[in-house]
């Protein structure tokens, strides 16, 4: 008998089924076509840690002008100005760089008693409880009220916020959503607007507040200060890019642990062990796997040229189980010593609020548990949640 061949090799970010478990489509990837090309949508893709690496820093031949979402680049549609994610230099550093004047490590370690703090209030309740779900209870809700904390934005008003920002990225379907109507902000900008004109009025000791009264040269060489408008996209840039990612990271750490409670036990009886643990669920399952680029001119990539003008997708969450880059990358070791991943970008547009995410990550865990020793899974109850932006989890309902 002869064996069974393997079936054709295809990969498409937005198809539930391999979005379930992607790594065995990823490692065929990187294994037989490091340089893949799909016909469905006409995108190319990298998979392999080196060349992730070296497309993330590659920032002239590709770019993140048209978008970094592969539905974006193939509208081709107008970016709002000063979204930084979406520019390269030198708008790119300018606009960066006056955020980064505002938005410190300093800052956001500042506030870090504050978010332990309310991580306190919302676990403790579910002490002897018998369980609760660790998205709805806790993943959902630290990063908004961090990310409000950082705002000025008053508690009451941060659920409808983050609200109307997880809902304009949800995928209906297993299919490239449209972007026809362009890049939908206008209801988040509606929300901020008040908060900003109320700033203008009482200045306080906030990002927004930072943000509204720091002066910087702009491309024309004047010297002036962001308009409202401006101001509204980086407030509305800081709230979406700090809210569901960081939602995933602590969902995943959730199930990781669960799912290797050898590892747990670790970490739980050695809290130096929280910040290597962080960087390695960050790794394991990176919560934003897949970035896209515009391709500027020619390039040859594995003996292939690929064209001036198409999209290609660095693979970020691949290059992290690269064997190339990682020995047993298929292992979850709370105790593995990364140099560094892939999880947050690379060069550039290396992601401005990994500090944040990872002290988040941080807080959560060590509150988790010294509360909760031992938790389970209720799989039965456990949602995937579906983007084009992040993967990771709606639900996770736990055991304790």
């Amino acid at each position: 008998m002869s064996p069974t061949a393997a079936p054709e090799l295809y990969y498409d970010p937005f198809d539930f089924e391999i979005d379930d478990d992607p790594y065995p489509v990823w490692k065929r990837l990187r294994d037989e076509a490091p340089l893949y090309y799909n016909e469905k949508y006409d995108f190319w893709a990298l998979s392999r840690f080196h060349d992730v690496e070296e497309g993330l820093k590659d920032w002239r031949r590709f770019s993140s002008a048209k978008g970094t979402l592969l539905e974006l680049i193939k509208a081709d549609i107008e970016l709002p100005p000063g979204t930084f994610i979406f520019e390269d230099p030198p708008a790119h550093d300018l606009h960066r760089g006056l955020l980064s004047r505002v938005f410190t490590p300093r800052r956001m370690a500042a506030i870090e008693p504050d978010i332990r703090a309310f991580c306190a209030r919302s676990l403790d309740p579910f002490t002897g409880s018998g369980g609760f779900d660790v998205i709805a209870d806790l993943g959902a809700q630290v990063p908004m009220r961090t990310i409000g904390m950082l705002l000025g934005i008053p508690e009451s008003d941060q659920e409808a916020l983050r609200d109307e920002i997880d809902g304009g990225l949800k995928l209906d379907g297993g299919e490239m959503p449209s972007m026809a109507d362009g890049l939908d902000v206008a209801g988040q900008t509606e929300l901020f607007a008040d908060y900003i004109d109320f700033r203008y009025a009482h200045p306080a000791d906030d990002v927004m507040t930072d943000l509204i009264t720091a002066e910087y040269t702009d491309e024309d060489g004047q010297q002036r200060r962001l308009t409202k408008e401006e101001a509204l996209g980086y407030i509305n840039l800081v709230a979406a890019a700090g809210n569901e990612t960081t939602n995933r990271l602590i969902g995943w750490t959730t199930r990781l642990l669960a799912l290797h409670p050898d590892q747990r036990r670790l970490v739980r009886d050695d809290r130096s062990l929280i910040n290597p643990t962080i960087e390695e669920v960050l790794r394991y399952e990176s919560p934003s796997p897949v970035q896209a680029r515009y391709v500027t001119e020619d390039v040859e990539l594995h003996g292939t040229v690929v064209a001036e003008g198409s999209a290609l997708l660095l693979l970020n969450g691949s290059g992290n189980r690269d064997e190339r880059a990682f020995e047993d990358p298929d292992r979850f070791d709370v105790r593995r010593d990364i140099a560094h991943h892939l999880a947050f970008g690379y060069g550039i547009h290396f992601c401005l609020g990994a500090a944040l995410a990872r002290i988040e990550g941080r807080v959560v865990l060590d509150e988790m548990l010294d509360r909760f020793p031992e938790w389970d899974l209720d799989e039965e109850r456990a949602v995937r949640g579906r983007t084009s932006t992040v993967r990771g989890w709606e639900t996770m309902p736990i055991l304790i």
